[in-house]
């Protein structure tokens, strides 16, 4: 069966565009509806102020991701291997020096899209009408009407869709839009508990005009159960030419101002790694609580709640509506290739 119908793709995330991608690759045109102000949803790189591309959020794949990796490989996007050779070191207590350790360089590496992963959204995106993407754009409400789904949007407009696909996390579909009719009870009672991968986390990034880690010997690798970083990793370009770190902070650290998280973290590196440490380029981190990840009080007990439930798998509105994001993923919920997966799970849906 081919599709000739209207469908509305809410949310321009990586599993959005890779949703519109696979329908517009059949002839069938899609509209994408963003409520934020740019494309990417959790994927989100930066450029330094000496061109460093630098990762706020998506970062890392490997090679068990391999829908992921076909989609790159399509669109034609390289990878490269994190860099992890040299020492690394784990601080264990902020009275006792680190430990060091060296790590080889991994036979199976986690990779890194070269360029940055917004490239990977801007490809996509590319490959799109401009007139078929929207942003700016918040849903507020969707009404089943027969056959036809009425898309109310914030500033009052409705758009009619013969198909609708939230592709934004079940949690923040289930506070933003009302739906009605309802959804069944045991759905409508779900997507609240459903954890948004990233949801809460907070993710430096530190740029510097040279790797003096690397001169010393070091991978840019650290672990830390005492310093507001936890985890930090070599955030260099794949030309080797522009340098940086990039990691997470321990979660307690979102109720500090940006200008007291850099404080800390500036000070945790130069005691670990010296002086040129402390003094980066630039610094820039992000909360990952915002209005287009989170909303009202999430029902989470363990990471990954409920992520991949049959439930999400579902057609709803007489199979008018569907659900697709990573968290809806049968495989490698919370990941990109989590999102591709779901992607291809609704294409397939919908194109029978």
């Amino acid at each position: 069966m081919k599709l000739t119908s209207n469908i509305i793709i809410i949310g321009g995330g990586l599993s959005g565009l890779t949703l519109a991608y696979l329908l517009a690759k059949q002839g069938v045109t899609t509209t994408i509806l963003e409520a934020s102000d740019r494309l990417g949803g959790r994927i989100q790189t930066i450029t330094g102020p000496l061109g460093t591309p630098l990762e706020l959020g998506a970062t890392w794949f490997s090679d068990v991701h391999t829908n992921l990796l076909a989609l790159l490989s399509e669109l034609g996007l390289p990878k490269y291997p994190q860099y992890s050779g040299g020492m690394s070191l784990f601080q264990t207590k902020s009275f006792e020096p680190p430990q060091s350790f060296f790590v080889p360089a991994a036979d199976n590496p986690s990779y890194r899209l070269a360029g940055g992963t917004q490239r990977l959204i801007d490809k996509l995106a590319q490959k799109l009408p401009a007139q078929s993407i929207r942003l700016n754009t918040p849903v507020r409400a969707i009404q089943q009407s027969g056959n036809e789904l009425s898309v109310e949007l914030a500033d009052g407009t409705t758009l009619k869709a013969d198909q609708v696909i939230c592709c934004l996390p079940p949690q923040l579909a289930a506070s933003r839009i009302q739906f009605a009719p309802a959804l069944p009870d045991p759905v409508a009672q779900l997507l609240p508990t459903v954890q948004t991968w990233m949801a809460g986390s907070v993710k430096f990034v530190l740029e510097y005009d040279e790797p003096f880690w690397r001169q010393a010997g070091y991978s840019g690798m650290l672990y830390s159960h005492a310093g507001l970083v936890t985890e930090m990793y070599d955030h260099t370009n794949v030309e080797q030419d522009r340098f940086g770190f990039t990691g997470f902070l321990n979660g307690g650290a979102a109720s500090f101002s940006s200008e007291t998280r850099q404080e800390f973290v500036l000070r945790q590196l130069g005691e670990l790694f010296g002086p040129k440490a402390a003094e980066p380029n630039a610094y820039m981190d992000k909360v990952w609580n915002d209005e287009y990840v989170l909303a009202g009080n999430p029902v989470v007990l363990r990471p990954h709640q409920h992520n991949g439930h049959p439930a999400l798998q579902a057609g709803y509105m007489d199979g008018h509506l569907h659900f697709c994001g990573t968290e809806t993923a049968s495989a490698f919920a919370g990941y990109m290739e989590g999102a591709v997966i779901a992607a291809q799970s609704v294409a397939e849906r919908l194109l029978g």
